[in-house]
């Protein structure tokens, strides 16, 4: 894979992602997207809901999820062909697509949002093109900020992890969630968060975002595991487990 941003602005992967965010469960497992921001705004517990930025957003469900209870969220992805549908998706109030099924076959499928109870909060979205390790400085002032499986996809996670309280306010809350799949045709082996041996000891990427976040965040309870599904075609899922961390902003 010579750039493996191409994998994301693929029409295959594009559909896999809808179907991921606005399609059936599958195996049993409830919709990730959806519970990925129903455990952050439970962390909220009872605290500002003026600004949130889901960072990664891919094709926009936990953003979508976020602006029910937020006055304004921010989508920011680093694919442009997601931004675009998740443009497209709130401008048309529908999410349509060809899910793959086996080999060239494809079901057309589409899916409301007002069917999904999100009609109302697609009034209360902005989607944009970013890079989560170079965001301009527009991007602040946010009461949560959620990273869903993006940071063992950037080029260097370090920039974006220590630099990410600056566009959160005092007492807001950072979630991240991730596999925690290091591979080097995304981040190079220098830049890993954990996931390797550090004077002879396993060093996991829990204690990477520890050591950090600490000068800006403190952990709040214990990580918790959930699982997701991506339905390739009929025959064929990934099912993983994300790990979700929540890190509250220490006042300045």
């Amino acid at each position: 894979m010579n750039n493996p941003s191409d994998y994301y602005e693929n029409d295959t992967t594009l559909a896999q992602y809808l179907e991921f965010h606005f399609g059936e469960s599958w195996h049993g497992e409830a919709n990730f997207p959806k519970e990925l921001a129903e455990a952050a705004l439970e962390a909220l517990n009872g605290r500002e809901t003026c600004r949130a930025l889901d960072i990664g957003c891919a094709v926009g469900r936990t953003t979508l999820e976020l602006a029910r209870h937020f006055d304004h969220v921010d989508g920011v992805d680093f694919s442009q062909s997601f931004v675009n549908t998740c443009r497209d998706v709130v401008a048309s109030g529908r999410a349509r697509y060809a899910r793959p099924e086996e080999g060239e076959l494809v079901s057309y499928q589409e899916r409301s949002l007002a069917a999904l109870g999100l009609a109302e909060a697609a009034q209360r979205v902005a989607f944009h093109q970013g890079d989560a390790c170079d965001l301009g400085q527009d991007y602040r002032d946010y009461d949560l900020v959620l990273a869903g499986n993006l940071i063992d996809r950037l080029y260097k996670p370090s920039l974006f992890l220590e630099t990410i309280h600056e566009r959160i306010n005092d007492l807001g809350l950072l979630v991240i969630a991730s596999p925690y799949t290091w591979l080097e045709d995304y981040t190079p082996k220098s830049e890993w968060v954990g996931g390797y041996l550090k004077n002879g000891e396993p060093f996991t990427t829990l204690d990477g975002l520890k050591d950090m976040l600490a000068p800006h965040f403190r952990l709040l309870g214990e990580p918790r595991s959930l699982p997701f599904v991506i339905r390739e075609t009929r025959n064929k899922f990934q099912h993983s487990f994300s790990e979700l961390t929540i890190w509250e902003k220490l006042p300045a």
